[in-house]
């Protein structure tokens, strides 16, 4: 916001404090003593005689909020003016309570004529004011269409008058409508007795998103207008004695184009989900989708009650933000997790090869691959391109529940990411005081089994996800997640600066990180992979899906994902998608959550000629022995 809307704001406000005090000149009053002209700096000292309507009002002007904007600068949430309808009642206020109704239903309906709105206001509500408040105009109508505002501006009744006032827009409508949040009104407006610095009209305040996490700054500071009225209540000085000072912005980290394209992606081809895009070289949230989302301008000037009851009985959820609100088990993404452990614990190298058999017996439970065949003995890169369950058991249980733990926990699963928005999900990764809580009993083989293909208790939100994957990205470094990069006056003084920040550095072996890139570019990439329709023709992806189910038996939800990073060898974006399927659905990470993200990258890239398939580097066909052909689409992990 410039010093030009600063100005703007003010000669709005004394446009309409002025137009509020006109009627003082509706009804002849008598003239001044020439002896004791009124100064503009007067202020009455009542005595016992005159204290009734001798009086000085210091009254406060509602500042407009700061913007909030993406990282470049486009406006994200910003101020227009809005028009409402007011009455004016000429001074002294003498007129009995048949004259106050009469003059005031007679503006109403020459205000109802030039706008062609219905109004209905109470006896009640007009005494009241008038008894309580009449020197302030009385307001018939809110929010003047731009129709009614043209129709009525030319030709205004006497004692009617518009009044301009700022109200919140968001200009881009539903993008990024969960992360910015909405407004709602303080209160109604006053009609009881005036007090000092009693505001003007109702304030707003943030009530989700970053509007209620910044309400504060972005609320800025009152103006004051003074307000005299001499022993006879007429008025004798008016003026604006301090000017109010907008709110700070609060600048994002959000790339609005790239928000935007998240958001089309999934409103494309998903019924609910989310998508998450992270740079992974300062942890900086480029964008933070959810599907479905609302839009925030139907909450301004105010929701009606019929349309607040259809956002919150929406079965999809539209005000619930998935991409940081909501943790779903993570299915085989999580096996980027498990075979970090593997290797950096050393239960397994990375040319140890393990049987993909269709099932193992663990314990008096048979566990199943997602796959009917025997895929012959793999090591990790191969086991992860395919997505072998019954190999990450055998190399699961091998590990052991501690590394795998740790490893979660050092990832940043099982704890909140810290953006500065309200009931963000901690997700879970449950250890032996969980189990013992939960379910009477420590982790056994079973357990280490679900866990090792991120099924069983363990809960993640997408947000963490792709945080997880911008460290293995840049190849280990945690940075804090960041949603907001700085707060700074309307003439672009910082006043808080959220700096990149480092919080730990994973100790993470070459030779892990290697493997771990081969196998996660092999997915997308290689022969026997489950992400095949994430594969970009001039960007390398590296990444990995997973298929989980969740909730009751009988009603179980198939939580689709596809997480990983781009381009490559130099990543510039890490990201996790989530489809939520139906119950009884069949959806998978490969079919499902994989083109979403081909979506929004091959626009990103679209005319970028990084490298063609032929200049890549050779892929290994993976050395697996087909016992018997493959009974299900290479795609369904």
């Amino acid at each position: 916001m410039c010093g030009n809307l600063r100005n703007l704001w003010i000669a709005l406000c004394l446009f309409a404090l002025s137009a509020a005090m006109q009627a003082q000149t509706l009804a002849p009053v008598p003239a001044v003593s020439p002896s004791a002209p009124p100064s503009e700096e007067e202020t009455i000292v009542p005595t016992f005689e005159t204290q009734k309507l001798a009086r000085t009002y210091i009254l406060d002007v509602p500042a407009p909020r700061g913007q909030i904007t993406d990282r470049n600068g486009a406006p994200l949430a910003q101020n227009r003016i809005n028009y409402n309808l007011v009455i004016t009642f000429p001074t002294p206020l003498d007129f009995s309570d048949a004259q106050a109704l009469s003059y005031t239903r007679e503006k109403i309906d020459e205000a109802a004529k030039s706008i062609g709105r219905r109004f209905r206001i109470s006896d009640e509500a007009i005494l009241r004011h008038y008894r309580n408040r009449g020197i302030m105009p009385f307001e018939i109508a809110q929010n003047l269409s731009q129709q009614e505002y043209e129709n009525i501006k030319d030709a205004l009744p006497s004692g009617i008058m518009v009044r301009p006032i700022y109200v919140r827009l968001y200009p881009n409508g539903k993008i990024a409508g969960q992360i910015v949040g909405y407004t709602g009104k303080t209160g109604r407006n006053p009609d009881g007795i005036i007090d000092n610095h009693e505001t003007l009209w109702p304030e707003t305040e943030g009530r989700e998103g970053l509007e209620q996490t910044f309400n504060e700054m972005l609320t800025g500071k009152h103006g004051e207008y003074k307000l005299t009225f001499d022993k006879d209540g007429r008025k004798t000085s008016d003026k604006l004695i301090t000017p109010p000072e907008p709110g700070h912005n609060v600048v994002t980290t959000l790339d609005l184009h790239l928000q935007e394209l998240a958001e089309k992606a999934l409103a494309a081809k998903a019924k609910r989900g989310a998508m998450v895009v992270i740079d992974p070289n300062n942890g900086d949230i480029l964008a933070l989708a959810s599907w479905p989302t609302y839009d925030p301008n139907v909450f301004v000037p105010s929701i009606s009650a019929d349309q607040l009851k259809a956002l919150q009985d929406d079965k999809d959820i539209p005000l619930l933000p998935r991409a940081y609100r909501s943790s779903y088990p993570p299915g085989s993404t999580f096996k980027v997790a498990v075979g970090i452990a593997a290797l950096e614990s050393h239960a397994i190298y990375p040319d140890d090869r393990y049987e993909c058999v269709p099932a193992l017996q663990i314990g008096n439970l048979t566990f199943h691959n997602w796959k009917k065949g025997n895929r012959g003995a793999l090591n990790f890169v191969q086991a992860l391109t395919e997505s072998c369950d019954t190999w990450f058991y055998q190399v699961g249980i091998k590990t052991g529940s501690g590394p795998i733990i740790d490893w979660a926990l050092k990832l940043g699963f099982g704890a909140k990411c810290g953006i500065p928005l309200r009931g963000e999900a901690e997700g879970r990764i449950p250890n032996d005081d969980y189990m013992k809580a939960t379910h009477g009993r420590k982790i056994l083989n079973g357990d280490i089994a679900n866990m090792s293909i991120g099924q069983g208790d363990i809960q993640v939100t997408p947000l963490q996800m792709a945080q997880a994957m911008g460290v293995i990205a840049n190849g280990g470094t945690f940075y804090q997640t960041r949603l907001v990069q700085q707060v700074q006056t309307f003439d672009n003084q910082i006043v808080t600066a959220y700096q990149v920040r480092a919080k730990r550095t994973l100790d993470l072996s070459s030779e892990t990180l290697d493997q771990l890139r081969t196998g996660m570019i092999d997915v997308v990439n290689g022969a026997g992979g489950t992400a095949h329709q994430a594969s970009l023709d001039n960007v390398e992806v590296a990444g990995k899906t997973g298929t989980a189910q969740w909730g009751p038996k009988n009603k179980e939800r198939t939580a689709a994902w596809f997480a990983g990073f781009l381009p490559a060898d130099q990543p510039r974006y890490a990201f996790a998608a989530v489809y939520e399927g139906d119950v009884g659905s069949n959806v998978h990470g490969g079919s499902a959550a994989a083109p979403m993200v081909a979506d929004v990258f091959k626009e990103i890239y679209k005319g970028q000629m990084v490298a063609n398939r032929e200049q890549r580097r050779a892929r290994e066909q993976p050395e697996v022995r087909r016992a018997e052909p493959v009974e299900e689409d290479d795609e369904s992990d």
